[in-house]
């Protein structure tokens, strides 16, 4: 790339603890000079996520915000940012969505000023949430109005082409996690994997779920499914659900019907935490109805455990390799879903090959190479405005 360092500011929601290392790794690229705003620290009526400030490398402001649920819908109001962006003095901005007033508000900035404007994209077509007419009206205008768009794989780039976006204006920067902190935690917790599995009271062989415990994250299908699966292999390998969510106790309440086996919810976990979880576990499954990636699949991977997963995951596309390092499963089918299981749980060694596999594919899904992509659409959008 030219030597020349192009000053972005990213706008995003919030300070997710699995965003601080792709941000990190960007403000330590040559060529960039990143500045971040948040529109909130934390959302904490969704989410029980620690912000770890300390592990923050770049600059920031959290702008000052009222935050209010109407509907389920989720409003956030923000003041304050055409000043921070004309403190910063960008000559480009990623926005992370559109569905908020700041990100508007940023857009018309941008434009007012000849500022490219980029949308940092992961829908899918395969994402079951729509809008009214009104929403999706208001979606078309903005991304008619964006310079160009980043998007981690293949099923967001079809989402934009959809929508009449042309691929010359769509760039990739994948989706990552730190792979290098989930393997290394792996390591260790392979090597206490004994006291562990006692201390977590896990058992010797499980399925593993993780993530919020919502209906639309195939979570009852899961369960479904674990319980149509013959009493013998039950009684073999249990099932382990680690997150939390308003679905919990009707999950549970089902679960407690479910005769031979052990299905075991540990609750929600921390990053820190996760590690143990899916190093001690046979495969994780993500039987999602809607999901625009799915990071849980990548800590999976750098742990290296094969994945069952929905196709309706963002990630289906880019991530698994049917039979290579998991099975792709279609959503809201408890038979398929069963069937998967089975045959991966009944061959343990085909088990172990496809997760050194998943170790393989996603170490080319790396913060350093998120940060490659973004300074490559920063300065592909500078050069396009000549």
């Amino acid at each position: 790339m030219p030597s020349v360092t192009n000053r972005l500011t990213i706008i995003t929601e919030i300070i997710s603890p699995y965003r601080i290392p792709l941000f990190n790794a960007l403000n330590r690229h040559p060529n960039v000079d990143l500045y971040l705003i948040f529109l909130a620290e934390t959302d904490p009526e969704l989410r029980q996520w620690q912000v770890y400030k300390n592990e923050i490398d770049f600059s920031y402001e959290v702008l000052p915000s009222y935050r209010k649920r109407i509907r389920g819908h989720n409003a956030l109001l923000n003041r304050g940012v055409g000043r921070a962006l004309s403190v910063a003095k960008p000559d480009a901005i990623l926005c992370g969505g559109y569905n908020y007033l700041a990100s508007w508000q940023a857009l018309w900035w941008a434009r007012k000023r000849g500022v490219p404007f980029l949308l940092w994209s992961e829908s899918n077509l395969q994402d079951m949430r729509g809008g009214s007419r009104f929403i999706e009206f208001l979606k078309r205008e903005f991304l008619r109005r964006c310079s160009g768009f980043v998007v981690p794989g293949r099923s967001a780039l079809e989402y934009l082409r959809a929508h009449g976006i042309k691929e010359s204006d769509i760039f990739k920067a994948v989706n990552a996690v730190d792979n290098d902190r989930f393997s290394r935690a792996a390591a260790v917790a392979q090597e206490n994997a004994v006291q562990l599995r006692s201390e977590l009271s896990l058992p010797t062989r499980y399925f593993l779920f993780v993530g919020r415990l919502v209906r639309e994250k195939g979570i009852f299908e899961l369960l479904a499914a674990y319980s149509s699966l013959e009493e013998d292999l039950r009684a073999d390998v249990g099932l382990v659900f680690v997150g939390d969510g308003p679905s919990r106790s009707a999950l549970e309440a089902e679960a407690a019907s479910v005769g031979r086996g052990v299905i075991k919810f540990v609750g929600f976990a921390h990053q820190e935490q996760l590690p143990a979880y899916y190093t001690l576990a046979e495969m994780l499954v993500l039987p999602t109805y809607t999901d625009t990636w799915g990071l849980v699949v990548n800590e999976a991977m750098a742990c290296g455990l094969p994945v069952i997963l929905s196709e309706a995951a963002g990630c289906a596309a880019d991530l698994l390799t049917q039979d290579w390092n998991g099975q792709i499963i279609p959503p809201r089918n408890v038979a398929a879903l069963a069937s998967a299981m089975r045959d991966l749980a009944s061959r343990p060694d085909r088990c172990a090959a496809m997760g050194l596999h998943s170790r393989t594919r996603i170490a080319a899904y790396s913060p350093q190479e998120w940060s490659e992509g973004v300074a490559r659409s920063v300065e592909a959008s500078r050069m396009k405005r000549g």
